[in-house]
């Protein structure tokens, strides 16, 4: 069974400081063309700062992006995963709670974030190799007769 693990392990976490702006945030979001970002303070997991936040706690909120710190809206209540985790539980916790990104961390240190995307992605390679096996079972002529 696939843990959280190998989805993760050779990819780059991106993280912000809990101390910068939204619209520092915003832009470092843009330029990786990612939707949450884990949020850092004195190097440990603190938040999560996410596309929804921004437009929920700041922009309707009318608060001032360049003023406002990723601290003041990000989202705090996590739930996190060890690198052990199934990719099947990843899902039902997402889908239970209703998050699309989970951060995976060992203790307090943060070592990646997946999102839902990755976990359907990943859910549909493994469907389509399983189509393209049985497909050439089906094809084939196990008993050799023509």
């Amino acid at each position: 069974m696939a843990s959280i693990h190998d989805l993760i392990h050779d990819r780059e976490t991106f993280t912000v400081n809990a101390e910068e702006s939204v619209l520092a945030a915003a832009r470092f979001m843009v330029e990786r063309n990612i939707g949450a970002v884990p949020v850092l303070e004195r190097g440990e997991l603190a938040g999560i700062f996410s596309e929804r936040d921004i437009m929920k706690r700041v922009l309707a909120a009318g608060r001032d992006p360049q003023t406002t710190r990723v601290s003041e809206v990000m989202t705090r209540d996590l739930t996190t995963v060890a690198p052990g985790e199934s990719l099947e539980n990843c899902m039902l916790l997402m889908r239970e709670h209703g998050f699309r990104h989970l951060p995976v961390c060992e203790g307090k240190r943060l070592v990646g974030l997946v999102s839902l995307r990755d976990l359907m992605l990943r859910d549909l390679t493994e469907k389509d190799a399983e189509v393209r096996m049985m497909r050439a079972y089906i094809h084939s002529d196990p008993g050799g007769s023509a």
